[in-house]
């Protein structure tokens, strides 16, 4: 991705992927759409905000404009976002101020980078990683696979283990970082008919990973981690990336010819996966819709979507899965558009090279020089939500408990980029109300047993850190799965 905006701030460079268990309603969508709401944060950051992640305490943390710096949103007493505060967070490590990474928010709730496109706003496909810790608020360098001389903005995924994968843009190689040991371990990547350059990967419900291709398009290819194979996904039926947009770019290993792009691609809560492309021979971008196999092994269906209106693409571009299972998809015109499983009805505009994170409230926060905060009408459905099956029926402030049930990790990685800047949000998060103020509170989730998507049945768990500042008394609990939140239960906290 070798031209790009830093999140509509001129002359910088940022770049800024469910299925649920039988039985699951299906989506219902009015038509026309309803009106949606964009507003403004009360508070603005000081520095901008690119790259979010979702934290597990139901903060969020933002990469600033001088890119080693970052900054946090904390949502009020009442768990308004709109109304919350900003504080400033650790630098990374000195001498890495990366844009267009390779990263994710970690099951034990670290927050891990990887590589970089550019690095000090130069071309580089750094190597250099670092890994935060929000508890600690502090940032530690990463050492790359050995004998990764450059990563680049490169493709990565958390897979159900917990295990950071990631793929080397320049060739097929792939490396799986143990978030325990920070180790590295090399993973076989047989089969693959490209490159990783510019491609984004999806988790699927079976842990398997999906890709369409850049460079072989209209291929497609899947990734079975059990087996570090990569078998076809057949073809996407219409040309998804852009042609190569460029001359060869300099770097200290050689030079590089930029393939193309594609837009992000989104796993769905009836498991299709909704994948979206940068603009093409004909102008607008191409959009197509994929089916799983019920054979791991076998390619799965492609069947064409509608293309982006007025020419529009989400070459390198943000997508999100709304509650209502809708995909909200940043087109580079910065049109925002919703597509309800059949169309993509505009919904909104923001600037373009914005980026967009679902926050437990079921809004969508769209960062940038100004910070908005974009509402939905849409309901999901009852069965695509968490279920508490195990807790603790009294707490004690400062202390630490186990809590289990059913679909802690929603249904989709619900966040996706046409390849780098991966912000995931398939984890838990535990939200505390206390029910004579009605303050709201946050518990910090760490140790999820899954870091898959669409569980179903399978009864998976977290835990949670009660805050020692919280108030006592009755309260309710919930856990929230990308911006849906589970039937409460009643809880003292002490």
């Amino acid at each position: 991705m070798p031209k790009k905006l830093f999140v509509a701030v001129a002359s910088l460079t940022l770049a800024i992927s469910g299925c649920g268990g039988g039985g699951h309603a299906p989506i219902s969508v009015a038509a026309p759409p309803p009106p949606q709401t964009l507003q403004s944060l009360a508070n603005q950051p000081p520095d901008s905000a690119g790259l979010g992640f979702l934290l597990t305490d139901g903060s969020v943390m933002f990469q600033g404009n001088r890119l080693f710096d970052w900054f946090k949103l904390t949502a009020d007493s009442s768990g308004s976002y709109l109304k919350g505060t900003w504080s400033q967070l650790a630098n990374l490590p000195a001498g890495y101020a990366p844009t267009d990474f390779a990263s994710a928010v970690l099951a034990d709730g670290r927050v891990v980078i990887v590589g970089g496109e550019y690095n000090f706003g130069s071309f580089v496909l750094t190597n250099e990683g670092a890994i935060y810790d929000p508890v600690a608020n502090t940032w530690a360098a990463v050492a790359p696979p050995t004998g990764w001389d450059y990563i680049g903005d490169s493709p990565s995924a958390v897979l159900p283990d917990g295990q950071f994968l990631i793929g080397r843009k320049l060739d097929t190689l792939m490396a799986e970082l143990d978030p325990g040991t920070l180790q590295w371990t090399a993973m076989a990547s047989t089969g693959k008919s490209d490159f990783d350059a510019e491609e984004g990967w999806t988790l699927l419900p079976d842990g398997s990973i999906l890709t369409f291709d850049v460079k072989n398009a209209p291929n497609s290819e899947r990734y079975i981690p059990s087996m570090q194979t990569w078998f076809s996904a057949g073809s996407t039926i219409v040309d998804l990336h852009s042609p190569g947009d460029g001359p060869c770019l300099s770097y200290g290993g050689g030079c590089y010819n930029p393939p193309g792009e594609v837009g992000p691609a989104m796993l769905r809560p009836d498991g299709t996966v909704f994948a979206t492309g940068s603009f093409s021979t004909a102008g607008p971008g191409h959009t197509a819709i994929y089916t799983p196999p019920v054979i791991s092994t076998d390619p799965g269906t492609w069947t064409a979507g509608p293309d982006f209106p007025e020419n529009d693409n989400a070459g390198d571009s943000f997508a999100v899965l709304l509650p209502s299972g809708n995909v909200l998809v940043l087109g580079n015109s910065g049109t925002l558009y919703e597509f309800d499983g059949k169309t993509l009805n505009a919904s909104g505009q923001v600037p373009s090279g914005s980026s967009l994170l679902v926050l437990p409230t079921g809004e969508v926060i769209v960062g940038g020089a100004t910070v908005q905060l974009y509402t939905s009408a849409g309901q999901p459905s009852r069965s695509w939500a968490p279920a508490i099956s195990a807790f603790p029926a009294s707490v004690l402030r400062g202390s630490t408990y186990a809590i289990s049930g059913t679909q802690f990790n929603g249904l989709s990685q619900a966040a996706a980029f046409g390849d780098e800047e991966q912000a995931a949000t398939n984890y838990p998060l535990v939200r505390i109300t206390n029910q004579s103020t009605g303050h709201v509170f946050y518990a910090k989730t760490h140790d999820h047993s899954t870091m898959a998507v669409a569980t179903g049945g399978a009864v998976v768990s977290t835990n949670f850190d009660v805050p020692s500042g919280m108030e006592t008394g009755a309260s309710s609990l919930e856990i929230v799965a990308n911006g849906i939140a589970s039937p409460s239960v009643r809880l003292t906290v002490n």
